[in-house]
């Protein structure tokens, strides 16, 4: 859980913060995520992910097109001594990360934003809060 920021440093890395860095274990997977920003998985949840995508049709092109690219840019990793680890100039460019990054903790991953898309997502986000939450059910909030 938690909202971080943070700064890309001249060799493309970032500080993945204590707190989200015990979740993730000694290697951990950084993809593509959805909405312009990064997901960041421990090893156990990724291994689940990827088995629920090997069950899905290979007969559908949108599934094929979905599963091609969140696996094409999928790279495993692991911080140094100083909780750092390299984005991808790849995985930069999906996210359009150039300087100032958000880390965030959600539920079984992490989600790496930059700054700029992640303010007006979450600007956009907040304006209708009450109104996904009504969407969403079996909450019990």
């Amino acid at each position: 859980m938690g909202e971080y920021q943070h700064t890309l440093d001249e060799k493309g890395r970032i500080i993945i913060p204590a707190k989200l860095r015990e979740g993730l274990g000694e290697t951990f997977v950084i993809t593509r995520g959805l909405d312009r920003c990064l997901f960041v998985y421990p090893m156990e949840e990724w291994r689940v992910l990827e088995q629920k995508m090997k069950e899905l049709p290979t007969t559908q092109a949108d599934t094929r097109a979905f599963v091609r690219m969140f696996f094409s840019g999928a790279v495993e990793t692991e911080t140094d001594k100083q909780g750092r680890v390299v984005i991808p100039t790849n995985l930069r460019e999906h996210a359009q990360i150039q300087k100032e990054v958000y880390t965030l903790g959600v539920s079984t991953r992490i989600e790496i934003w930059s700054k700029e898309v992640w303010e007006e997502y979450a600007k956009r986000a907040e304006e209708s809060y009450e109104a996904l939450a009504e969407k969403v059910v079996g909450l019990g909030i």
